[in-house]
């Protein structure tokens, strides 16, 4: 179980070496040696991650350690003083290393605990030769265990260090392997392979870019639990993800979403990703104007024809210009009846009766209505592209009475 460092470990520990006599360091520093020795065989054998020859890096780290805290303890025997930067930089290094090792610090640890209890023992048996007073032996027995948690708190502030760095570190990475996935024009294969490789995501093959509603509580990107599986960038004006599998990865995030629209966007080969987005992000413009449902998903492939029929303002307005210009003449009543008669009819191609039960209004008027617009729009009508163009053209037009930037006299 893991050394939980007390909280008034560090100054305890300095306080309590000042307190023994001085004199003492002379006396037990011949035993330094052999105690090291005995420190590192013991901990070796207590944690198999160390046991292993002392040669190279491995070797340097772990002899170092034993030795500074050995040495560190001589040092403020009978004068105390102020920590030592140097000295406290090693144990934060050893957390440090043990997080790049991939192990928890537990093997750390139980490392010092290890070096404690031999120190103690000879610390213990020298004592007793030396014929030292009781008092000596509670002081040092309660210095030597106030110091194992001085060191344990050093190293869990090494490896804490290291694990935010890594974690910030491979946090950046992910967001510059998403930006290179959306770039338009298309970043190099090769690029993107090695920071897919740097942070550990398999590439897919097939994905969904998702768009996200802007939030503006500050608490959000922070509270949104991060899968691995899922590339997000949560803090620019368009936050967005990228999913092989939205309706899971969705599904899992349902809960801490609090509301925001998301919309996503068709699923494509991992190359089209930019598509994808764009795509995403004009449904979400859509969806906002009112143009589509007001959903908190909006899918894309539930909406193609929409988003293909608005794909581009230019050309609706000039669609709607051509093809709707024989109703110009017309007062706002006399158009838009005539428009809903004229898709009516090209929805259905039904008779007087059946179009004026899906009109809701009386055969007669179907009649009447279709008159005007044989006189409007005859020649259309025969033609299977202008007829084309036309249901088109009126489709379009009544998805855009929601959309202001279409021609106002034409909406």
């Amino acid at each position: 179980m893991a050394i939980q460092p007390g909280a008034a470990g560090k100054d305890r520990a300095t306080a309590l070496w000042a307190s023994l006599p001085r004199e003492l360091v002379s006396k037990f520093h011949p035993m330094v040696g052999q105690l090291t020795r005995e420190m590192i065989r013991e901990i070796q054998l207590a944690v198999p991650e160390y046991a292993r020859p002392l040669k190279g890096h491995f070797g340097a780290i772990m002899t170092a350690g034993v030795e500074q805290s050995v040495l560190h303890i001589l040092d403020t025997v009978g004068v105390g003083g102020s920590p030592d930067e140097n000295w406290a930089a090693v144990f934060r290094r050893l957390g440090r290393v043990e997080f790049a090792e991939g192990r928890s610090l537990d093997c750390l640890q139980t490392a010092y605990r290890v070096g404690g209890r031999v120190a103690w023992r000879h610390v213990a048996a020298w004592g007793q030769q030396q014929r030292l007073p009781t008092a000596m032996f509670t002081v040092a027995a309660e210095a030597i265990f106030a110091y194992v948690d001085e060191i344990s708190t050093l190293s869990i502030e090494g490896y804490t260090e290291a694990q935010a760095e890594s974690a910030g570190v491979a946090e950046r990475r992910r967001q510059r392997l998403l930006d290179l996935l959306i770039a338009d024009p298309r970043a190099p294969r090769h690029a993107i392979v090695k920071l897919a490789d740097q942070v550990k995501w398999k590439l897919p093959e097939m994905v969904s870019a998702i768009a996200l509603e802007r939030s503006d509580d500050a608490d959000y990107e922070q509270s949104l639990p991060r899968l691995p599986e899922v590339l997000m960038d949560l803090d620019s004006e368009n936050p967005c993800m990228i999913s092989a599998d939205p309706t899971e990865h969705l599904h899992r995030l349902a809960g801490h979403l609090r509301g925001l629209r998301v919309c996503v966007g068709p699923y494509v080969p991992l190359a089209d990703a930019p598509s994808s987005l764009r795509w995403a992000r004009r449904a979400m413009t859509h969806v906002e104007q009112g143009v589509l449902p007001d959903r908190q998903i909006t899918w894309c492939r539930d909406h193609l024809s929409t988003l293909w029929l608005l794909a581009d303002e230019f050309l609706i307005e000039q669609l709607l210009e051509r093809t709707l210009a024989p109703l110009t003449g017309l007062t706002d009543k006399q158009r838009a009846s005539t428009m809903e008669t004229v898709l009516a009819w090209l929805e259905t191609r039904g008779s007087a009766p059946a179009m004026a039960d899906r009109l809701n209004i009386h055969p007669q008027t179907v009649r009447y209505r279709m008159k005007l617009v044989d006189k409007l729009f005859g020649a259309q009508l025969e033609n299977a592209n202008s007829r084309l163009d036309l249901e088109i053209a009126l489709r379009v037009r009544r998805i855009a009475t929601k959309v202001r930037t279409v021609t106002p006299h034409l909406v």
